[in-house]
C-alpha cells in the first residue's frame, strides 16, 4: 500500500448503504482474524447494523480505498441525549456511572473501525478516525480489552482511556 495511492471519501447514509457491500467485505477483512475471530454471521450482522444505523441523525462513514481497491472503513454519529440503552451502550454506563451524560452524550460516537490486515500499519486507521471526528469535536469509542492492538493504536493516537485494565469494556475519548 503506497500513501499516495490511498483515498478517503466521507459518505453520507445513503452513500454507505450503496456501498454495503465494499464495507461488510472489509469488516470481514479485518475482524476475521485475531483477536475478533468474526464469521460470516457478524459480517452479515454488520451488514444488518448498517442498514439502521445509516438512519441515525449525524450519520457518516468514510471508506477509504488504496488504488481503488476498499480497504478500510469508520462510521460515526452523534451520541443522543439520553445515553441510549441496547447493544454495547449498557455495558459503557455500567463502567461509567452518570459520567457517560457528561464525557459522552452530543459528542461523534465511533462505532466502527476496520482496516483490512494488508494494509494496517500504514497509519490509515488515524486518518479514518480524523475524518469522522474532526478536528474539534469530542469523540469516544469502545473496544474489547483483549484487542491490544487497537488499545495501542488509540493511546498512540493521544486519545484517553475512560475505563480501567479490568473492565469488560476498554472506552476511550478524545477531547479538541
Amino acid at each position: 500500500m503506497q500513501a499516495d495511492r490511498v483515498t478517503l471519501e466521507r459518505l453520507t447514509g445513503q452513500e454507505a448503504l450503496a456501498r454495503t457491500c465494499h464495507l461488510a467485505n472489509i469488516y470481514r477483512a479485518a475482524f476475521g482474524g485475531p483477536p475478533w475471530h468474526e464469521d460470516e454471521r457478524a459480517a452479515a450482522a454488520f451488514a444488518a447494523r448498517l442498514t439502521a444505523d445509516a438512519r441515525r441523525p449525524g450519520f457518516a462513514a468514510v471508506l477509504a480505498c488504496d488504488d481503488g481497491e476498499p480497504v478500510g472503513l469508520g462510521t460515526a454519529w452523534r451520541t443522543p441525549r439520553p445515553f441510549p440503552t441496547g447493544r454495547a451502550y449498557d455495558l459503557v454506563r455500567a463502567e461509567l456511572g452518570d459520567a457517560v451524560e457528561t464525557l459522552l452524550v452530543g459528542a461523534v460516537e465511533v462505532d466502527e473501525l476496520a482496516v483490512s490486515p494488508h494494509a494496517r500499519g500504514q497509519g490509515l486507521a488515524g486518518r479514518i478516525l480524523d475524518l469522522l471526528c474532526g478536528r474539534t469535536d469530542p469523540c469516544w469509542l469502545l473496544t474489547a480489552p483483549h484487542a491490544t492492538d487497537a488499545i495501542r493504536l488509540y493511546e498512540r493516537l493521544g486519545w484517553r482511556r475512560l475505563t480501567g485494565p479490568r473492565a469488560t469494556i476498554a472506552v476511550f475519548r478524545r477531547s479538541p
